[in-house]
């Protein structure tokens, strides 16, 4: 089986977890009075469960992939050697990293922190674009959540 397959699986048996969790354990704890709500907490997990299902299933069954194609998959895991695994594992370290400095360094200077430092690692290097850009999507991202739904995030660092 081909590697775009075995990460579908994998992520098939967490998606099917995360769905039983939404859909059998999210809402027991329910107070009454949110019970009749037509939106529930765990709406968007369900919804998103779903989605994350289907789509595994598609990639698993093959139906993405065109039947006239002859060629070898994308993918090959036994030269992995050859895609740039830096950047990938890059990546993954930059986001356990702002996992961890999200509440010290606020969400503003993390997000933009991210965006940048994870841009430059894939590669980008116009930095007058991207300062700009990094800086409005942490602005425009941290208004949403704060001001429009209403979640407080801390924007500054807790020094300030």
């Amino acid at each position: 089986m081909a590697l775009d397959r075995w990460v579908a699986f994998v992520i098939l048996c967490a998606a099917m977890a995360y769905g039983y969790a939404a859909f059998f354990t999210m809402d027991a704890l329910l107070p009454p009075f949110m019970q009749r709500n037509p939106i529930w907490p765990s709406t968007f997990p369900k919804v998103l469960a779903v989605l994350t299902i289907i789509t595994c299933l598609f990639i698993l069954l093959g139906l993405e992939k065109s039947e006239d194609d002859g060629k070898e998959p994308d993918i090959d895991y036994r030269r992995l050697g050859d895609y740039h695994l830096s950047q990938a594992l890059g990546l993954l370290a930059l986001m356990v990293g702002y996992a961890l400095v999200l509440r010290p360094a606020g969400f503003l200077s993390a997000t933009f922190l991210f965006l940048v430092i994870g841009s430059v690692t894939l590669g980008e290097r116009k930095f007058i674009v991207l300062l700009p850009v990094a800086a409005f999507a942490s602005f425009v991202v941290w208004y949403l959540v704060d001001e429009v739904l209403g979640i407080y995030l801390h924007p500054w660092p807790f020094f300030l």
